[in-house]
């Protein structure tokens, strides 16, 4: 199977930055828990231009991290995975049960709880971690499997914006969102002209961002909007869409997340941890991960196979789509944002947070160790 250039930067580019996001995570964790964890907890707070840094980490650079993550999706349904609906098929109804099992399992727990809002927390999978820990494999990993993952962490990702606009919207300012709107509707039109300059679309961003943010719609879901702005073409490297994504894999995957990883991960671990543990939002969020994610990605992919829906390609095998389905349940990134925005307890926000980092460690290396032996068999 041939894959394009920019399918292979982008999956080195994950590479790396999966381990760079697990050795930034490992220092935040250290120094939140040393004699520095005070000051280290207090700089992430610290005001600038009236709100903290980790505002404006969360609210300003995740923006271009959906940016870039919009534009992923854009290329996969014009000419990827999502091109061919036969083809797509697969990680699409995967990922729908990796988003339904897991949101269910965690709702069973915490239904009729002041913690039910965090029925999202496990829906996610991060593309940086899974991608990363599936690149340690080495080359004995089939091109469909690492296509099969891009995919379904896409459409995983798209869920996770969708369950974002929809369930962790509060009070909607509609003078603000209809400019924002506005202004999308006006970059369409300059796609519908064919105007191919990108400035025009990021200085609309610019603008669609600011009013987005101030209309109570988390404003990240700009930078999904305006990566369907701008101009697809024919997808080649001329094109204005191909340009942008290819100038911001390495600052979103060497910069952004990385950043976002230290300032989101420093977390104070507590003295009674088995409590931690026994709490329903831990059990829903542990068991949503590393249960309900391989197990829902599995079961509904062998539905739609046995069904005849979509087939399975011929160099995979139910034991690696398993394998596959524990890396989609590594949810870091996005499950700590969708935290951020299910809770407003500091407890509960840093108690969830350890919970996630644990159930993605679990998760990962069971995938790891699961995939390495398929993998083996297979040769």
């Amino acid at each position: 199977m041939r894959t394009s250039k920019l399918f292979k930067d982008f999956f080195e580019s994950e590479k790396a930055g999966g381990l760079i996001l697990i050795a930034c995570t490992i220092i935040s964790l250290v120094i939140a828990n040393s004699a520095f964890g005070s000051s280290y907890l207090h700089f992430w707070h610290t005001p600038f231009a009236g709100q903290a840094i980790e505002y404006w980490i969360n609210d300003g650079l995740m923006t271009i991290f959906f940016l870039l993550i919009g534009l992923e999706l854009e290329r996969e349904v014009y000419q990827g995975e999502l091109s061919n609906i036969k083809n797509a098929l697969l990680p699409i109804f995967g990922a729908i049960g990796g988003m339904l099992i897991p949101a269910g399992l965690y709702l069973f727990f915490n239904i009729g709880t002041n913690t039910q809002s965090g029925a999202g927390i496990p829906m996610a999978t991060d593309i940086a971690f899974a991608l990363g820990i599936l690149s340690l494999l080495g080359n004995k990993v089939p091109v469909s499997l690492k296509i099969f993952l891009t995919a379904l962490a896409v459409i995983d990702d798209l869920g996770a914006i969708l369950v974002i606009a929809i369930f962790y919207t509060k009070t909607i300012f509609w003078n603000n969102l209809l400019i924002a709107l506005g202004v999308f509707a006006l970059l369409l039109i300059f796609n519908r002209l064919k105007v191919r300059n990108l400035i025009p679309y990021l200085i609309g961003g610019v603008v669609m961002w600011y009013f987005m943010l101030n209309s109570g719609v988390h404003a990240t879901i700009t930078g999904v909007l305006l990566a369907f702005a701008i101009p697809f073409g024919n997808g080649n490297h001329f094109s204005t869409s191909y340009i942008l994504q290819h100038f911001l894999h390495k600052p979103v995957a060497f910069v952004i997340l990385p950043i976002f990883a230290l300032a989101n991960t420093a977390i104070v671990l507590s003295s009674n941890m088995g409590e931690v543990l026994a709490e329903h939002y831990s059990i829903g969020i542990a068991l949503g991960l590393i249960i309900g994610k391989p197990l829902g990605i599995f079961a509904l992919s062998l539905l739609v196979v046995k069904s005849g829906i979509c087939k399975l390609p011929s160099d995979l095998n139910w034991k690696s789509i398993i394998g596959v389905g524990f890396l989609g349940g590594i949810g870091f990134t996005m499950s700590i944002f969708v935290t951020l925005l299910a809770f407003e307890d500091a407890t509960i926000i840093n108690n969830a947070k350890f919970i996630i980092l644990l159930s993605s460690l679990i998760a990962g290396l069971i995938g790891f160790v699961s995939l390495k032996f398929v993998l083996k068999m297979n040769r």
